[in-house]
């Protein structure tokens, strides 16, 4: 176990201090990987720091002082280094958007917790319940671009990669005693497949809260605004929410205020902004009102699957029954079966387990471990 009073780590900050390391990283049977980012405070975000820990080394990688981290590739691509990280969707996609990193043989401690039955299985409950430690997270929404990074900041980047392996190691023997390891392995298997989601050519109010309720005046008037929002924020560098954030803009939508005047009735907009901005947000509001009614958006409709009676018979008894396992478990029942699989698995009717791989999205551990119980459950209800 890792000495809180003393931990120390290697700033890596150029290419031959990363060079230098890649062997030992190469030999290692398991590493405990994490990031940190600058999403708060650029439009663009941007991976600042990579964490790395081995049993003997706490590896510190500055991606904005390193010219090449080509070298890690074969690191976190390679399968027979066991690569450990906690809440791994987000650091997944983000390597493999900035340095075209794909990552191999992982072990999610998040994922390995709710497979046990943890309510709270964020890291720094894990940490707690485990080693007795407290973790602190002041800098966790810091600025991670600024450079040189604080002493404090660089020693909070260290504080959680040092004790992920002996979390894994914890997490492990206990999902082995209770026989589930291998449907973790499987989730963080297809976890580590996750991509970035491509560019969105669609309009801005799609998956905008809030904008399935509005006409389609009111739409075009939300999406003037947000194409608005967006080049400030592009100009100025910074998210979206540091612009305007998103209540004052569906009001605006609604309420289509025609002056200064009229927007000070928004909630959350004030004088200053107003001052800056408010006459271009009276015009773009204005140049929706003047659109044609041909040319007004809508917002895409779902497509319902219309269930049939016994279909929704299926449905609610495999609820009932996920929800008596997930308790026998002692888990989440959606780590047991997410509504979306219960349904699948209701509209298909398989007759035999087998018959259940041929299903989208149902994971191989749930047909073996579950796949002979499923169809039992729902051969009366056809």
């Amino acid at each position: 176990m890792p000495d809180t009073a003393d931990l120390e780590y290697i700033l890596i900050e150029d290419d031959a201090d990363l060079n230098r390391v890649i062997p030992e990283l190469s030999d290692e049977p398991i590493i405990g990987v994490d990031l940190e980012a600058d999403s708060m405070f650029h439009y663009q975000e941007k991976v600042c720091l990579i964490q790395i820990s081995t049993e003997k080394l706490n590896l510190l990688v500055d991606p904005l002082s390193v010219g090449d981290l080509s070298p890690l590739r074969p690191v976190f691509a390679d399968r027979k280094i066991r690569k450990v990280f906690h809440g791994a969707d987000y650091d997944i996609r983000s390597l493999y958007r900035d340095f075209n990193m794909e990552v191999h043989s992982l072990f999610d401690t998040q994922v390995a917790a709710r497979f046990l039955g943890y309510e709270k299985f964020g890291l720094a409950a894990l940490l707690h319940a485990h080693f007795h430690i407290s973790s602190e997270k002041k800098y966790q929404k810091k600025d991670w671009s600024q450079r040189p990074l604080p002493r404090p900041m660089l020693e909070y980047a260290v504080q959680d990669i040092c004790y992920l392996l002996p979390l894994a190691q914890h997490l492990e023997k206990a999902l082995r005693k209770k026989g589930r390891l291998f449907c973790v392995e499987e989730e963080c298997q297809l976890l580590s497949r996750v991509r970035p989601n491509s560019q969105n050519t669609g309009p801005f109010f799609v998956g905008f809260k809030g904008a399935a309720k509005l006409d389609p005046r009111s739409l075009a008037v939300l999406e003037s605004v947000l194409q608005f929002r967006d080049q400030l924020a592009r100009r100025r560098d910074c998210p979206h929410f540091k612009v305007m954030g998103n209540p004052p803009l569906l009001e605006i939508a609604q309420r289509k205020p025609r002056s200064r005047a009229d927007l000070l009735e928004i909630k959350g907009l004030g004088p200053k902004q107003i001052d800056r901005v408010g006459d271009a947000l009276v015009e773009k509001v204005g140049e929706a009102l003047r659109l044609p009614e041909e040319s007004l958006p809508s917002y895409p409709k779902k497509t319902w699957q219309k269930l049939r009676s016994k279909e929704t018979a299926r449905i609610k008894a495999l609820k009932s029954w996920r929800d008596r396992l997930g308790q026998a478990w002692g888990v989440d029942p959606a780590v047991i079966c997410t509504n979306a699989q219960i349904q699948a698995i209701a509209v298909a009717c398989p007759e035999n387990a087998e018959e259940m791989n041929a299903i989208d999205d149902i994971r191989k551990w749930q047909v073996r471990l579950l796949g002979p119980e499923i169809c039992d459950l729902i051969r009366d209800i056809r």
